[in-house]
């Protein structure tokens, strides 16, 4: 399967956080499964090292709008580089090139991503996939917003997010869709 990989760029090599992306990045290519990233730093670099050092195929998907806001450019394990102008553009590619996502911790991008695909399932412009959150933030995150606007969010919509307490289960929760 393509499996998107959401998360933070502020994750550097050598903390905890670069070390799990990295793994997932490892465990999903040692399953088979092609890795779709934003194409740049943190989590999106380790995503892809990870995957591209365990012998898979990486997919950055970057663009025009991030690289004038920041000097950044796709990192060194990108395979396959997806160049678009808009960052919008960008985030359409990583939520509908994919069969299955996961999100790891990040901030107003990684929740961005996370709306887009849930919302565009909500309202059938895309197919149902997988949309796996990792760790004990994202729970938390989502069990405030349903208990905050509960009647606004019905159970139908809620089944279409998936938790997982750590990176193993996230690919766990894949082999049931693949």
């Amino acid at each position: 399967m393509n499996i998107t990989v959401f998360g933070g760029s502020q994750p550097k090599e050598g903390n905890a956080s670069y070390a799990e992306a990295y793994e997932l990045g490892s465990l999903l290519a040692r399953a088979g499964h092609t890795v779709l990233t934003g194409g740049y730093i943190g989590t999106m670099e380790a995503v892809s090292r990870g995957a591209a050092e365990a012998g898979g195929h990486v997919i950055g998907v970057t663009c025009a709008d991030i690289e004038a806001w920041r000097p950044v450019r796709p990192n060194a394990w990108v395979q396959e580089h997806r160049r678009f102008a808009t960052l919008q553009e960008r985030l359409n590619e990583l939520v509908l090139a994919c069969d299955a996502a996961i999100a790891l911790p990040g901030g107003p991008g990684t929740l961005t991503e996370i709306a887009l695909t849930w919302n565009l399932m909500i309202v059938h412009s895309m197919p149902v996939k997988p949309l796996i959150l990792t760790g004990a933030g994202w729970r938390s995150v989502m069990e405030s917003f349903y208990h905050s606007f509960d009647p606004y969010i019905p159970q139908t919509q809620r089944e279409l997010l998936q938790f997982a307490p750590d990176i193993r289960e996230a690919v766990n929760l894949l082999s049931i869709h693949h």
